[in-house]
């Protein structure tokens, strides 16, 4: 169903596209475009290309070399257990000084 076509019951808020309401067979109906703005149709030929979905399909051809969740979550938890260690490591007690 097109935006510009339907219409909001008042009576039972059915959207329907009819000039009866197809549930309560009321007349009375506000079209819905009075609150959600529709479009223009066609603005540029459909055989032009858009260059905003150029872009958008470049992009996505072109993927960033991010690295994966995976990679990313083992690289924190190794840097994790290395601060824990090195911080153990300057939190332990120093060994007495032995006596001769």
């Amino acid at each position: 169903m097109q935006l510009r076509n339907a219409h909001l019951c008042l009576d039972c808020e059915e959207v329907h596209d009819a000039q009866v309401c197809p549930v309560c067979t009321s007349e009375a109906y506000v079209p819905l475009t009075r609150w959600v703005e529709a479009p223009e149709r066609r603005a540029r030929a459909r055989d032009e290309p858009s260059s905003s979905r150029a872009e958008i399909y470049r992009a996505l051809i072109e993927a960033e070399n991010r690295p994966s969740r995976t990679r990313r979550l083992l690289k924190g938890g190794a840097m994790g257990v290395a601060a824990l260690g090195v911080l153990g490591w300057f939190m332990r007690n120093p060994s007495p000084p032995k006596r001769s």
